[in-house]
C-alpha cells in the first residue's frame, strides 16, 4: 500500500501544506482591498478625532468629511492641514513608535500657531486591555486638549498620578508605566522632529 511507503509521510505533509498555503494566499488576496480601506478609514477617523470641534460622521462618510477639511501638505512638514473657511485652523501630525508589545500610531492636533495641542487620538495599538489599552478612551485623550506645547525635546510629559503636572503635562494611566513611557516617548520624538521642521520653514521665510 502506498501508505507504507517510507516517502508517503513527507509526500502527504507536503500535499497538505501546499493546499493550506494556497487557500491562506488567496483568502489575504481576496481580503487586501478590504483591509487597507479599513486601515484608511480608520486614520481618517483618528484625524477627525484629533479635532474636539469636528463632528465625526458615520462610518460610510468619514472619507467626505476628511478630504472636505484636511490635505496633506509638504510645506507643513508632511502634516495634515486642516483648513476652515479658506483659513488654516491647525495641523493633524501622525506619530508613530513601539508600545510596550506593538506600535502605537496615532494623531496630534495641533492648533495654527503651534502653541497649543487641541487633541490626540489612536489608529493602531495593541496594548493590554483595561490597562495600557486605555489610551483610546476620552478620558485619557481629554487631557490633552488644550495642553500647552513644552520645548523641543520634550514638548510633552506623561506624569504619574502622584505628581501634579505642569503646563504641558498630562496624567499617565495607572498600572500601565511601560505604556505611558513609550508613548511619551514616541510622542516627543516625533512631534519634536515635526516642530524643528516647521521652525526651520518660518525661518527660511
Amino acid at each position: 500500500m502506498m501508505k507504507d511507503k517510507p516517502w508517503f509521510p513527507v509526500a502527504y505533509m507536503f500535499v497538505v501544506t501546499a493546499c493550506f498555503s494556497t487557500v491562506l494566499i488567496g483568502f489575504s488576496r481576496l481580503t487586501r482591498e478590504r483591509v487597507e480601506a479599513n486601515q484608511e478609514i480608520a486614520f481618517e477617523r483618528a484625524v477627525l478625532e484629533a479635532f474636539a470641534e469636528i463632528e465625526v460622521p458615520p462610518t460610510p462618510q468619514i472619507h467626505e468629511r476628511f478630504v472636505q477639511l484636511f490635505e496633506r501638505s509638504e510645506q507643513a512638514g508632511g502634516a495634515y492641514v486642516y483648513r476652515k473657511d479658506d483659513r488654516v485652523v491647525g495641523y493633524a501630525v501622525p506619530v508613530a513608535g513601539q508600545g510596550f508589545w506593538a506600535p502605537i500610531r496615532g494623531i496630534v492636533g495641533v492648533s495654527q500657531d503651534l502653541d497649543t495641542i487641541v487633541g490626540i487620538s489612536f489608529y493602531e495599538q495593541t496594548e493590554t486591555p483595561g490597562l495600557g489599552a486605555r489610551i483610546t478612551e476620552p478620558q485619557f485623550r481629554r487631557q490633552f486638549e488644550g495642553l500647552r506645547i513644552g520645548q523641543i525635546p520634550t514638548p510633552i510629559g506623561i506624569r504619574p498620578t502622584s505628581v501634579t503636572p505642569a503646563d504641558n503635562e498630562v496624567h499617565a494611566i495607572t498600572g500601565a508605566t511601560q505604556t505611558s513611557v513609550r508613548l511619551e516617548r514616541l510622542i516627543n520624538e516625533d512631534f519634536s522632529a515635526w516642530l524643528e521642521k516647521m521652525q526651520q520653514q518660518g525661518d527660511a521665510q
